[in-house]
C-alpha cells in the first residue's frame, strides 16, 4: 500500500513560494535594507512613508495579507519590498516608493 504525503495548501504553498522569493533578493540587497527601528524612526521623520499610506496609494485591496515588508535602498531612493497574499490567493512581490 503507498502513502501520499498530504498536499499543502494552494494558499500555504503561494506563501512558501514568496517568502523563498524573497529571500533569494540577493545580499547586496538585504545589507542595502532598513532594520525595524530605522523604519520607524524613517516614518516618525518623514522621511518614507507609513506603509499604510503607500498601499493606500498604489490601490492594494486592505483585505489582502501582509506576509513580509522591508524597505531597501534601490539605486539611491528608499522602496518599500513587500510580499502580498491576495484574497482571491494570488502571490505577489510590490516593489513601492517610499518617498
Amino acid at each position: 500500500m503507498r502513502t501520499h504525503a498530504p498536499k499543502p495548501s494552494a494558499a500555504a504553498a503561494l506563501a512558501l513560494a514568496l517568502a523563498l522569493a524573497l529571500s533569494g533578493t540577493g545580499a547586496s540587497q538585504a545589507q542595502a535594507c532598513l532594520d525595524k527601528r530605522q523604519i520607524q524612526e524613517a516614518v516618525a521623520t518623514g522621511e518614507i512613508m507609513s506603509l499604510d499610506a503607500v498601499l493606500a496609494g498604489a490601490g492594494v485591496d486592505p483585505s489582502a495579507d501582509i506576509l513580509n515588508v522591508q524597505v531597501c535602498d534601490q539605486g539611491g531612493r528608499l522602496v518599500y519590498v513587500i510580499g502580498v497574499l491576495s484574497a482571491d490567493g494570488q502571490a505577489q512581490n510590490l516593489v513601492l516608493s517610499a518617498q
